[in-house]
C-alpha cells in the first residue's frame, strides 16, 4: 500500500527548450566541416580553439533529451513500457547504422573503381571490407568494424542499449546514479576498459568513458539543470570558466604555433598531454562544461533570437538529426573527393562546405514539411515524442 501511494518522482516542466534544437543542428554542420579532410572551412569549427568539439555537444545533448523523453514515459507508464521503448529506439537506431554502413560502402567501392583510385578505400578504413567482405560484414553487424566518420551511432546505440536502469535510477536517487555514471568513468580509466574493434584496437569514442557525458545530460534533464540553475549562474563561476576557454585557447594556438611552446611549463605539458578523445579525457568535459556555462549566461531559455528565422535553418537540422548526421556523413566523403579530383583551391572548400550545409538545410525542411504533411493526413497517429541521435522531437 505505501509504494502504491508513493508520488510519482517530480520531473521539471515539459517546455520545448529551442536551445538543444539549436545547438545540436550546429554540431551537424560542425561535424560535417570537420569529416572533410583538409578544408579551409573546418577553421571555423570549435576544435580549433579549445580541448572540447562537436561530439561532446552532440553527445551531452543525446542524453539530455533522451531522458527528458524516455524519463517522463518511465515515470507515466512504467518501468517495462519505457524500457521496452528505448530498446525499440537502439534497434532503429542500429538498422540506421546499418543502412548507412551498406550505402557507404557502396559510395567508397563505386569512387574507387571509378577513379581508378584503391587509396580512398584505405584512407575512409574500408579496405579490409572489400578484401574479406564476408568476415567483415560480420564484425560491422557486430558493431566492431566502422569506417571513417561512422563511429558516432553505434557510441548511441550501446548508450541506449543499457539507459533503462540508468533512468530508474535518476528517477529515484539522482546523485546517487549521477556518481555511479562517474565511478564507471574513472573505473575505465584506470583498468583501460573498451570495447574491441575489428580488425585491431578499440572503439574510437570508448562507451564507458563516454557514457558520463551522456548520463550528465540525463541528469540535467531530469531536474539536475534546475539544482545547478544557482551555481551555474554565479559570477564566480562564470569567470572560472571564461578563464578556462581562455587557457585552452592559448594551448591549443601552441599547436599551431610551436614556436611558442616553450611558454607552456614542462610540468604543464607533462600533466596534460596526451589529451584523449577516446576516453574523454577530463580536460575535454572540463572544456564542454565551461562552454556549457557560457552558454547558459548569454542564451538563455527565452532568448528571443531563437525564433529568428536566420537560426530556424539550424533548429529545422536539429530536429531531423538522425537523418541529416547520416545525410552529412555521405555529403563530406562527396566533398572530399569533390576537392582530390576537381580541384582543392580555397574557393572550392567554401564552395563545397557551404553547398553541403544547404542540401542538409534542403532536406530538413522536407522533412519538416513531410512530417507536416502526414500529421494531417486523415487516419494518421497522432504525433509521438521520439528521441534519435541528438533528442529526436522531443
Amino acid at each position: 500500500m505505501a509504494m502504491a501511494t508513493s508520488p510519482r518522482p517530480a520531473l521539471p516542466p515539459a517546455e520545448r527548450d529551442l536551445r538543444l534544437d539549436l545547438f545540436r543542428g550546429l554540431a551537424l554542420w560542425l561535424i560535417f566541416l570537420d569529416h572533410i579532410p583538409s578544408n579551409v572551412m573546418s577553421w571555423v569549427t570549435i576544435r580549433n580553439y579549445g580541448f572540447s568539439d562537436a561530439t561532446e555537444i552532440f553527445v551531452f545533448i543525446s542524453g539530455y533529451t533522451a531522458a527528458f523523453v524516455y524519463g517522463r514515459a518511465m515515470r507515466d507508464r512504467g518501468v517495462i513500457v519505457s524500457s521496452a521503448r528505448i530498446l525499440k529506439r537502439a534497434w532503429q537506431v542500429y538498422v540506421a547504422h546499418i543502412f548507412l554502413f551498406v550505402i557507404y560502402i557502396a559510395q567508397i567501392a563505386y569512387v574507387a573503381s571509378s577513379f581508378e583510385n584503391p587509396l580512398y578505400a584505405e584512407e575512409m578504413g574500408v579496405f579490409d571490407f572489400l578484401r574479406q567482405p564476408d568476415v567483415t560484414l560480420i564484425q560491422a553487424l557486430l558493431l566492431k568494424f566502422k569506417p571513417a566518420n561512422m563511429d558516432i551511432l553505434p557510441l548511441y546505440i550501446v548508450l541506449l542499449a543499457g539507459f533503462a536502469p540508468f533512468v530508474w535510477l535518476l528517477l529515484r536517487q539522482p546523485t546517487l546514479a549521477l556518481a555511479v555514471s562517474a565511478l564507471v568513468y574513472i573505473l575505465s580509466w584506470k583498468f583501460e576498459w573498451n570495447l574491441p574493434a575489428y580488425p585491431g584496437g578499440t572503439w574510437v569514442f570508448n562507451p564507458f568513458a563516454w557514457q558520463l557525458i551522456f548520463g550528465f545530460g540525463a541528469w540535467c534533464a531530469l531536474g539536475g539543470a534546475v539544482r545547478l540553475d544557482d551555481f551555474v549562474r554565479s559570477k564566480a563561476v562564470l569567470a572560472i570558466a571564461v578563464a578556462y576557454l581562455l587557457f585552452a585557447f592559448l594551448i591549443v594556438m601552441t599547436w599551431y604555433f610551436p614556436r611558442y611552446g616553450h611558454y607552456v611549463p614542462r610540468w604543464l605539458s607533462d600533466w596534460m598531454y596526451p589529451i584523449d578523445k577516446t576516453n574523454l579525457d577530463v580536460l575535454r568535459f572540463a572544456h564542454f562544461l565551461a562552454l556549457a556555462v557560457v552558454t547558459v549566461w548569454f542564451i538563455p531559455r527565452d532568448w528571443p533570437y531563437l525564433k529568428s528565422r536566420w537560426l530556424q535553418p539550424a533548429i529545422i537540422c536539429g530536429q531531423h538529426s538522425l537523418e541529416i548526421f547520416c545525410l552529412g556523413v555521405f555529403l563530406a566523403f562527396a566533398a572530399h573527393i569533390a576537392l582530390q579530383e576537381v580541384s582543392a583551391r580555397i574557393a572550392a572548400q567554401v564552395l563545397v562546405s557551404v553547398l553541403g550545409i544547404l542540401i542538409m538545410i534542403g532536406a530538413a525542411v522536407l522533412l519538416s514539411w513531410y512530417k507536416g504533411v502526414e500529421g494531417r493526413s486523415p487516419g494518421s497517429r497522432p504525433p509521438t515524442t521520439n528521441a534519435d541521435l541528438a533528442g529526436g522531437e522531443a
